[in-house]
Formats: C-alpha cells, structure tokens, sequence
C-alpha cells in the first residue's frame, strides 16, 4: 500500500472518486437488451459465456435444496442459525417501532401504516468466493417485514450448480424461490421477467461493478435498494498499538475482490509506515494473497493529514465501513455518513460482516452520505389512508380556491367546488 500526505482535500477527493467505465455502461445495457428480448435462452447463454456448466433449470428445485443440505456440515448450519437469529432480533426490533398512525384534524381522518412490499429479488454475489452470509443479510430483513415472495438470484459454478451452503442458507432463512443465475442477466431476469422468473417489485443486494450498473440501469422500472458495490473499507487510527489490527483489516476487505477499495486515515507518519509494514509482512503468508495485493496495489492508500481532514475525507468518502482505532473514539464523533461505523480496537469490519447482528449490505460509491445499511425499513412502504367530510372540504375550499388559481390548475378547485353545491 502506497503511504501518501494529503495537502489540499478538495483536490485529494476529487481526484480520488470512483470514475464509471462508458465502455462497461455499454456491456451492461446490452445484456440487459438480451434479456429483456430473449429471456431465459440469453440467460443460460450468458451463464455458459461466463463459465457456469451446462443448466437445463434455473429454478432451484426442492431436491436441489435437500441435496445442498446434506453437502454441508452440522457446525456450517449452526453458524447460519446463529447469524440469522442475531440478525433476526436487531431487525424486529426496528420493526417494533413502526406502529400505525391515526390523525383526525376537523372532519379528516388520517392513517398511516407501514405494510410489506409484495416482492422482491435478493442478489447473492459468487465467482470468487462464496457469500451464503449475503443471503442471510438480504432475506433475513425481508422475512422479518413480511414479505410474501422472497427471490434469491446467485452466479451457478462450473457444474451448473449454486454454492451448497448458499442455498442452504437461503433456505434456512426463509426464501420462496431461488434460481440458478448471476451477474447482469439475473438483475435484468428480475427486473423483466422471463419463462421461469416472474419478475420482482424491488432488487437488493451487494455484487461487483458491473451488477452495481445494472441495479441503477434498470432503477427506472423497479425498485432497488442502493448502490453496493464492490467493498469499501476506511480505518481512522491515531495509535501506533493499534496498527497491526489495522494491517488485518485491509486485508479481510481487500480479499473480497481486486476492486475493493481499502484505506486508512492517520495524523502521524510512523503510524503509516507501521501499518504498511504490517502489510506487507502479512502478505507473504495469505490465503488469497493475489487478490489482497491486487486490491491494495491498485485501490488501496495510507493517508497522511491533520484530525479536521481525516473528519472531512471521511465524510465525503463515506465507505460502507469505516473503523475507529483511537484510544479516544469520542474525538472522532463528527464522522457521521459511512454505512456502519465500529469502534475500538475489539470490533473488527469482518466481525461485523458475518455476526454482530449488523447488516453487510452497504452504501458505497458515497451513498452512506443519505442511507444506511439494508434493512426491515427496505421491504416496507408507509401506506397513507384519508377520509374527509363535506363540511371539511368546506372549511378549507377558500383556501384551496386561492392555491389551485395561483398554482394555473382551476380544475383542482372544480372537483372541490362541486361537491360543495
């Protein structure tokens, strides 16, 4: 990881931001033209194209799930139990305090509810690694809402088949359905439809750069959740004792994938210099460690600068992870816009990803500025009821008279007007 000073923010940041590739917009929306037009023959083709095997089905039958149980261990499926009880009592727990609403104001009756979306797709990231914990972090929220149909989506392997324990997890955590495809076609198979999937009210879930495109490409006819991209992690740390916790955290994150986007924020030099020694010690005894030292390599940075840069970079960067490594957190208490912030030197990110009852799906990209992590609130829409009288319409028709005339729009006012005779 390369040590850098940073001098002037403004120019720093701007240089710094994520760029998008127009030649990777073009990629994206011509698959996504395939299967909007071609359906599940462009899907199969686009899975046999990016190295899956041969799949007759996509949809992922009930033996498929019986034989996926018996593919993975006792331990692996108490781990899950455990994720998703975990996950489960922070979510409902949020859901508690969505309690119905009933205003009357003069002869108008007013309520709000908050009910569940109908449908939704959960993306589950492969290729690389697996992620059954992605699974658990997007159907968990939507299973405690109430969500009726619960789709997972994940890339097939060699063999045409999804991860076992992925499938598994999706099963153990409450999903409806579940079908054998990744990257852009399954986005653009959710947003659209085909044959065998019935197409989603919204699409959630983490994936790379070019799912993340198309997530926002198809953003204009369905929902999605947000824009979570390939990893981001920032760690602030202003204690030497602390930077060989920050050299095993850049490398948790960064082994995601060669984008991930990890970096670490200090005021003293030697500390930087620690960190990247650390670093690099590591590095020579890794699983992974091609992928780790792509992503640091290319994406990765140590910064250098004063405690008011550190609380303004982090803030505009806004990574879907930031760590504080400081004996004093409370000084850093004006970070306030990454997706999930931990703190102390016992709250690792990887922690965090699996365990802690915390969501992983996270805004990236500088999302973080205006949302938060996937949650319960993601598969629920506030539902607004109203009931008026004459006598009310009455009260306020001077009102809206004035209003609808000043705003061009008379008929408004007729529709009032009329009822008032």
């Amino acid at each position: 990881m390369k040590i850098i000073s940073i001098k002037n923010t403004e120019q720093f940041l701007k240089k710094i931001r994520t760029k998008n590739s127009s030649k990777n917009q073009k990629i994206v929306e011509s698959i996504l033209k395939d299967v909007k037009k071609n359906g599940d023959f462009a899907i199969k083709k686009y899975e046999k194209k990016f190295g899956a095997g041969k799949i007759s089905s996509l949809r992922v039958t009930k033996r498929d799930i019986s034989s996926a149980y018996s593919k993975v261990s006792t331990s692996d499926i108490s781990a899950i139990k455990l994720a998703k009880s975990r996950l489960s009592k922070a979510e409902s727990a949020v859901k508690r305090q969505l309690k119905d609403i009933k205003i009357q104001s003069g002869g108008t009756k007013l309520s709000k509810s908050f009910v569940p979306i109908e449908s939704v797709g959960c993306y589950v990231p492969g290729g690389t690694a697996r992620y059954p914990s992605s699974a658990i972090m997007s159907v968990i929220p939507a299973k405690v809402a109430g969500v009726k149909r619960i789709v997972v989506v994940s890339p097939p392997n060699s063999k045409g088949d999804i991860d076992p324990l992925t499938v598994v997890a999706a099963d153990i955590c409450g999903a409806t359905e579940i079908y054998k495809t990744g990257g852009v076609q399954s986005i653009g198979a959710l947003s659209y439809g085909t044959r065998s999937i019935k197409k989603v009210d919204k699409i959630v879930g983490p994936g790379g750069s070019f799912v993340t495109l198309a997530k926002y490409l198809v953003s204009n006819s369905t929902s999605i959740d947000m824009m979570a991209g390939p990893t981001e992690l920032g760690i602030v740390i202003d204690s030497s004792s602390f930077s060989d916790f920050a050299g095993l955290d850049l490398i948790s994150q960064a082994e995601h994938s060669s984008d991930t986007f990890c970096f670490a924020l200090t005021t003293n030099s030697s500390i930087a210099k620690k960190i990247q020694s650390s670093v690099n010690s590591k590095l020579k005894n890794i699983e992974r460690s091609n992928i780790v030292k792509s992503s640091l390599e290319s994406n990765g940075f140590i910064a250098v600068c004063k405690p008011s840069d550190i609380i303004e970079v982090a803030n505009e960067l806004a990574p879907e992870h930031l760590e504080i490594l400081s004996k004093n957190p409370n000084k850093w208490n004006k970070i306030k816009n990454p997706g999930t912030i931990l703190i102390g030197k016992n709250s690792p990110s990887s922690a965090s990803d699996y365990l802690l009852g915390s969501n992983h799906i996270l805004p990236t990209n500088g999302f973080g500025k205006t949302r938060g992590s996937l949650s319960v609130l993601d598969f629920i829409k506030l539902l607004t009821k109203i009931e008026t009288s004459k006598k009310d319409l009455q009260k306020i028709s001077k009102s809206m008279k004035n209003l609808t005339l000043a705003e061009g729009l008379p008929n408004h006012y007729e529709a009032v007007r009329g009822r008032l005779k």
